[in-house]
């Protein structure tokens, strides 16, 4: 697929379990991928290492949310092997503009050290990169999500495809049809992604950790 990457488009095809790749950052043009089998991460599932526990109660980074998703989707794009080209690029802050993607940030003295974004619908989230600048940075931004969606009453957190780093944090494969199963039943679910805090700014790590420990 070549041109613009309409967003609608983009929210019906992740409604039918699809999302787009390119070939590296310079392909002009981007294909549809839906993997026979699929990653997940069970938001009960989330390992929080006793190194990664220790890292969110020191309070070592400061979690925001979509105050710099542009600058979180270069940096996603700057890693080696990145899929993400300019066309993704435009479509996805589209997206951002209608409220349907996220960013979730960890900042240190203020720098942009850590973070994800993805693809928000009822409830499921479908994660799509995430980098990081200093250790433990994209497992903070990651365990800080899981607290959010956990809060808000999401079922499902798609990971696309299932990495060693992703399975060290709790991460599993699942069948195309178990997948779509779960969905179906995540995209007829009411939630709401801004229910963690009152404001972008100001989630504590130690609020994370409680969290997580709360309900795991």
């Amino acid at each position: 697929m070549s041109g613009v990457l309409d967003p609608d488009l983009l929210i019906r095809a992740y409604a039918i379990g699809v999302f787009p790749m390119a070939d590296d950052a310079a392909a002009e043009d981007v294909f549809w991928v839906e993997p026979k089998r699929r990653g997940i991460l069970p938001l009960d599932g989330f390992h929080l290492s006793r190194s990664l526990r220790k890292v969110l109660r020191q309070e070592r980074f400061e979690h925001r949310v979509d105050t710099a998703f542009d600058a979180v989707v270069a940096a996603c794009a700057e890693r080696d092997g990145t899929w993400i080209n300019g066309q993704i690029r435009t479509g996805y802050r589209a997206l951002h503009d209608r409220g349907f993607a996220h960013s979730v940030e960890c900042w240190r003295e203020g720098r942009l050290v850590g973070g994800l974004y993805g693809v928000r619908l009822a409830g499921a989230f479908f994660g799509e990169s995430m980098f990081t600048r200093e250790d433990n940075a994209s497992k903070a931004a990651l365990a800080h999500l899981v607290a959010r969606l956990r809060f808000g009453g999401f079922l499902l957190l798609d990971t696309q495809f299932l990495t060693d780093h992703l399975a060290s944090l709790g991460a599993v494969e699942i069948t195309r049809q178990d997948y779509r199963d779960r969905l179906d039943r995540a995209l007829a679910r009411r939630a709401r992604f801004d229910q963690f805090s009152a404001s972008p700014e100001g989630v504590s790590g130690k609020s994370i950790v409680q969290l997580l420990t709360q309900t795991s």
